[in-house]
C-alpha cells in the first residue's frame, strides 16, 4: 500500500512490548458474573456443568496458543501461564491480552450448549489484566494465591448456601451467622448440621481446575506408547512441593509430561477424549 499524509497517525501508537525474561499471567474474569449465574439459575453453591464450561473455554485457548504451560480456573476467572520466553505476538501486551480475552468469551459462548441445559438469555462479558512475575517463587505464590482463595470463598460459600437452602435462613440471616468465622467453625457447623465433611467434597470445588498439557496414555496401552498431545484438567493441590516436583515440565524444560488414565471418567469422557479424537484424526490424514 502506498504510504499517505495520514500515516503519521501511526506515530501515535506506544510501544508495549513486555519485559524478556518475566512469567506473563493473564487472568479473565467475569464481569458482574452473579448477575449472570442467578439469570441463568445456576445451582448454589457450585454449579458443576457451569464450571465445566469455563474449563472448556479455558481448553480452547491453551490449544490455540501453545505457549501457555498452564491454566487456572476457579468461579468466574482463568488465569493462563505463559512461559519466559514466549515470542507469541512479539510479545506485545495489548495483542496478547486482547486476543486470549476475546477467544475465551468466544469459546464460553460457543461451549456452553455442550454443558448447560438452558439457553443463554444474554451474552456473558469477561475482562483481563496482565500481570509479570520475575521469578519462579513469585509465579508460585501468584498461583497459591489463587487456590487460596479459592478454598476460602468455597467453604463460605458452602456454609451460606446449606444456611439458606436448608435450613431457611434469609441471606442476612446466614451471613450474621457465619460472621467472625473461622474455617473450622465453618468445617464444624457443615459436619454437625448437616453432616458433610467438607474435605470430601468434589476436588474440582475446593481446589479448583489447573489445566496441563499432557501425553495421555490409556492404561490399556503399551507401556512404550507416547499417547497423545492433550489438554489435562486435574484438580489437585499446587500450593505444596509434591505438585511442582510431579509436573516438572512448567517451571523446567518444556515438554509435556505423561498423563495416564484407567479410564475416561465423566469429566475427561468430555474434556478430553474431544481432543484424543481429534489428534486421531489429524494423525490419520
Amino acid at each position: 500500500m502506498a504510504c499517505s499524509r495520514y500515516e503519521y497517525v501511526k506515530s501515535y501508537e506506544q510501544d508495549d512490548k513486555i519485559l524478556p525474561n518475566v512469567w506473563i499471567v493473564i487472568r479473565i474474569d467475569g464481569k458482574k458474573f452473579h448477575k449472570f449465574a442467578n439469570a441463568h439459575k445456576f445451582e448454589k453453591p457450585n454449579d458443576e456443568n457451569a464450571l465445566n464450561v469455563m474449563n472448556a473455554a479455558g481448553i480452547a485457548v491453551m490449544e490455540e496458543f501453545r505457549d501457555i504451560v498452564l491454566g487456572y480456573g476457579q468461579s468466574d476467572e482463568y488465569s493462563f501461564v505463559f512461559r519466559k520466553d514466549t515470542s507469541a505476538f512479539k510479545r506485545r501486551a495489548a495483542k496478547l491480552l486482547s486476543y486470549v480475552t476475546s477467544m475465551f468469551t468466544s469459546s464460553y459462548v460457543l461451549s456452553w450448549s455442550q454443558w448447560m441445559q438452558r439457553p443463554l438469555s444474554y451474552a456473558p462479558c469477561f475482562d483481563g489484566r496482565i500481570v509479570l512475575y520475575p521469578s519462579d517463587e513469585n509465579l508460585r505464590d501468584y498461583l497459591s494465591w489463587r487456590q487460596a482463595d479459592v478454598h476460602v470463598n468455597n467453604l463460605y460459600n458452602t456454609a451460606f448456601w446449606k444456611l439458606v437452602l436448608e435450613s431457611g435462613l434469609t441471606n442476612q440471616q446466614a451471613e450474621e451467622r457465619l460472621r467472625g468465622t473461622f474455617s473450622s467453625d465453618k468445617n464444624e457447623l457443615l459436619f454437625q448440621e448437616f453432616g458433610i465433611n467438607y474435605n470430601t467434597l468434589p476436588a474440582m470445588y475446593r481446589k479448583g481446575t489447573i489445566l496441563l498439557r499432557k501425553r495421555v496414555v490409556l492404561d490399556s496401552q503399551d507401556e512404550q506408547e507416547k499417547g497423545r498431545q492433550a489438554i489435562v484438567p486435574i484438580h489437585e493441590d499446587l500450593i505444596g512441593n509434591e505438585f511442582w516436583k510431579q509436573h516438572t515440565e512448567i517451571l523446567g524444560k518444556y515438554v509435556p509430561g505423561k498423563h495416564v488414565v484407567n479410564s475416561l471418567n465423566k469429566h475427561l469422557e468430555r474434556q478430553l477424549a474431544k481432543q484424543l479424537e481429534k489428534q486421531a484424526t489429524i494423525a490419520e490424514i
